[in-house]
């Protein structure tokens, strides 16, 4: 017992000196749960909503204030303008939206998530007794989301016209849900996950091979006959990364590829600015690699170190799997410096959309501005080791 006590007594001094132990075994396990629990969240709220309010009567209004008033919508955008039109007998039916470029350009870039069409005459018609369609357009580039969403819509609109139906009626609601899905019309969950899996798999694999790279170099001692030769700071980081590009960029097309082989996954918009917005995005990742590299003395704290920074981001801070809009504003915040959080808008704005380069410019300008200071900060640390 006292052997066992005396060896207990000598590793819990160890574990006080060794500070970096201590930290690990204190605060990463809080910190993870801070992570998963404020982001593992599939409330779907702060949906960004615009209306097409067509007969601007007291109950369009008051359909519109029940979607805000429930705390999922925030209504962003007003498309437009009030008909002039007559009520029509029977039932109110659906025109096209009013202004089809506003509604495309808003879904494209991500400016609203919902769209709601209240037809002309929809206040007589509750008060008359006559059914009434109220139609829903969702941006289908989430499934999930999608889905969710459609959900909120459904409830509320059926409790709105449960305020208006008459004693004794059938139970069929006087308003009903039209929905419209635009980009994933069958809602299928493979459209949603691939692009995600696309940005995780090339971000892991770019982020590793960089990360052992240089840390090769230390461990084998070829570190210093780098350093002896007529070799400058820049030179040597383009030559560790571009043929890491080259690989990356490649494995990524392949990913891609198989991807709309095998999980029908279509290609709606330009093979040249999906090879942009991948390029900046595998360009950043390197960078990450290479400033890790920079750090890290041994392959394996490259690894463990390449792991933490490329897997946890992209899978849990990207909006991936779960929204962005639903995490509390602090981890909003944070998502601003993962570069997989524009790459998946960029990819699925090309593949699913078939937007332009207007839409997501902003994104691209991110990434790549990710891109550069991440390969700044790498190549200054490196040219205080080569010095």
């Amino acid at each position: 017992m006292r052997k066992t006590i005396a060896v207990a007594r000598k590793e819990f001094r160890q574990i006080w000196r060794d500070t970096r132990t201590l930290m690990t075994l204190l605060f990463v396990p809080a910190f993870f749960l801070l992570l998963y629990g404020y982001a593992l969240n599939f409330d779907i709220r702060h949906v960004r909503l615009a209306v097409d309010d067509r007969d601007r009567s007291a109950e369009s209004r008051a359909l519109i204030a029940a979607f805000v008033n429930s705390g999922y919508f925030d209504l962003v955008a007003t498309i437009g303008d009030a008909a002039t039109e007559k009520p029509r007998p029977g039932p109110v039916l659906l025109d096209p939206p009013t202004d089809p470029p506003t509604v495309n350009r808003l879904m494209d870039t991500n400016d609203v998530r919902a769209v709601i069409v209240i037809p002309p005459g929809l206040g007589r018609a509750v008060q008359t007794g006559r059914p009434v369609a109220v139609q829903v357009l969702l941006n289908g580039d989430n499934a999930n989301t999608a889905t969710t969403v459609m959900g909120y819509a459904v409830t509320i609109i059926r409790s709105e016209s449960a305020r208006y139906q008459p004693a004794g009626a059938p139970a069929a609601p006087l308003v009903s849900v039209e929905p419209r899905v635009w980009y994933n019309p069958s809602l299928r969950s493979t459209l949603f996950l691939v692009p995600g899996l696309i940005a995780y798999i090339a971000m892991l694999t770019a982020v590793v091979s960089t990360a052992l790279s240089i840390v090769r170099e230390k461990e084998r001692g070829t570190m210093e006959q780098l350093r002896m030769a007529p070799l400058d700071t820049v030179s040597f980081v383009a030559g560790k990364t571009v043929p890491y590009f080259v690989v990356s960029l490649l494995s990524a097309v392949v990913i891609i590829a198989v991807s709309m082989a095998l999980f029908g996954m279509p290609m709606r918009g330009s093979w040249l600015l999906l090879l942009l917005s991948l390029s900046l995005f595998l360009i950043g990742a390197l960078g990450v690699g290479l400033l890790i590299s920079s750090v890290a003395d041994t392959q394996q704290v490259a690894f463990q170190a390449a792991l933490l920074v490329s897997f946890l981001p992209t899978l849990m801070l990207s909006g991936f799997i779960f929204p962005i809009a639903s995490m509390p504003r602090f981890l909003q915040l944070v998502t601003y410096v993962v570069p997989a959080r524009y790459f998946l808008i960029a990819l699925r704005g090309v593949v699913l959309k078939g937007a332009g380069i207007a839409a997501f410019a902003v994104d691209l300008a991110a990434l790549g501005a990710f891109a550069v200071v991440v390969l700044a900060l790498a190549s200054v640390r490196l040219h205080r080791q080569w010095t």
